[in-house]
């Protein structure tokens, strides 16, 4: 039997083990896209089960109720998916632009003036038909959103100001704008308790996807993630994007236009946020108030970076993340916890998440050039 290393075979046999090791190297890159958040995800439940037994409660009970709440029968699968909407919308106001190394956070603002805008243009449309109305929400939305993060993302081409900080400024504006003008001019007289504008009319209202409990905008969510995955796998743009994202610097040597990506792919994540919003207002509120700003667009932030910014990788995120969300009440109820405590579970994960971003390329038996590196 010959004892020649695999550096020293020739034919059939080296063109098998060059077979062997590329499957190999494929199968070691696949699981790291995996094995990393899923570790991540792990220790982050495992820092907060501590947090739980240091108020004295069960981390067993409070998984339990997560689970009952989000998957235990059809009604909470479909409380669950209605949740996840608008998180599939507001996970691609990240995960776009950080195709281009942009790191986007402001998907709220582009989200609540997205909705408002919607519920303004509505009113003088009424006796129109219903698809006009809907269309013209639509555009209306997705239009004001876009605009919103388009500024983040000509800030920071033209005069390089931080995107993130950018937008997480043009967040908190965009929803004290929407608050003075639900409380002052767009104001419906008759809403007293909870300032909102007039009701878009239940005529305009997205209705529930047939044998579920759960809106058509569940449907909008999934073909914009389809529809993104194919932008960034299927296009030259996204190519473009894509290695703009790897070297900015040596894209702009190459010729690519960089601005118009930043602005393209800032202006389509905004929209995709502004279009969440026109549909919580078309299929849940019925009109503006302040409940838009109920953190869908810092939730998707977290979606995003669980999905390693993989369009479709968001909808199975989404879904786990809205289960979360939709056992909010279950756990008001059977465990005295407020629904504060889903933010915290939400905030560290998102903290192991990001220190897992530093072992990407580090753990030898997930890097194949590691391997070359250890046997050179």
């Amino acid at each position: 039997m010959s004892n020649a290393s695999p550096d020293t075979l020739t034919g059939p046999a080296a063109a098998l083990n060059t077979h062997r090791s590329g499957t190999r190297a494929m199968l070691a890159r696949n699981a790291e896209a995996f094995v990393i958040p899923a570790a991540a995800v792990m220790v982050g439940l495992g820092a907060f089960s501590a947090f739980l037994m240091a108020l004295n409660k069960s981390p067993l009970a409070f998984f339990r109720a997560i689970y009952f709440g989000g998957f235990g029968s059809a009604f909470s699968i479909d409380n669950s998916l209605t949740h996840a909407s608008p998180l599939l919308l507001t996970a691609l106001c990240v995960a776009l632009p950080a195709r281009l190394g942009l790191v986007i956070i402001g998907g709220e603002g582009a989200l609540v003036l997205g909705g408002l805008a919607a519920a303004s243009i509505a009113l003088p449309l009424h006796g129109l038909p219903y698809f006009v109305v809907l269309l013209m929400m639509g555009i209306a939305g997705a239009l004001v959103g876009g605009i919103w993060i388009g500024i983040v993302g000509a800030l920071r081409y033209f005069r390089g100001v931080n995107e993130t900080i950018a937008s997480l400024l043009m967040a908190y504006i965009g929803i004290a704008v929407m608050n003075q003008l639900i409380e002052g001019p767009l104001r419906d007289p008759a809403s007293l308790n909870k300032p909102s504008t007039y009701p878009i009319g239940d005529a305009y209202r997205i209705g529930d996807i047939p044998g579920m409990q759960v809106h058509w905008g569940l449907v909008a969510g999934l073909v914009a993630c389809v529809l993104s995955w194919a932008l960034i796998e299927r296009t030259t743009w996204g190519f473009a994007a894509r290695v703009s994202g790897s070297n900015i610097r040596a894209a702009q040597i190459q010729g690519l236009p960089v601005g118009k990506l930043i602005l393209a792919f800032t202006f389509i994540a905004g929209a995709f946020a502004g279009l969440a919003g026109m549909i919580e207002v078309a299929a849940v509120q019925g009109d503006a108030n302040a409940s838009l700003a109920s953190g869908y667009g810092y939730t998707g932030i977290l979606v995003a970076f669980l999905a390693r910014q993989n369009p479709l990788a968001i909808i199975p995120v989404a879904f786990m993340l809205g289960a979360i969300d939709a056992s909010g009440s279950l756990l008001q109820r059977h465990m005295g916890l407020p629904d504060a405590t889903v933010q915290v579970l939400q905030g560290i994960l998102f903290v192991t998440i990001l220190f897992s971003d530093t072992l990407y390329g580090r753990i030898k038996w997930l890097n194949p050039d590691l391997w070359t590196r250890a046997q050179s």
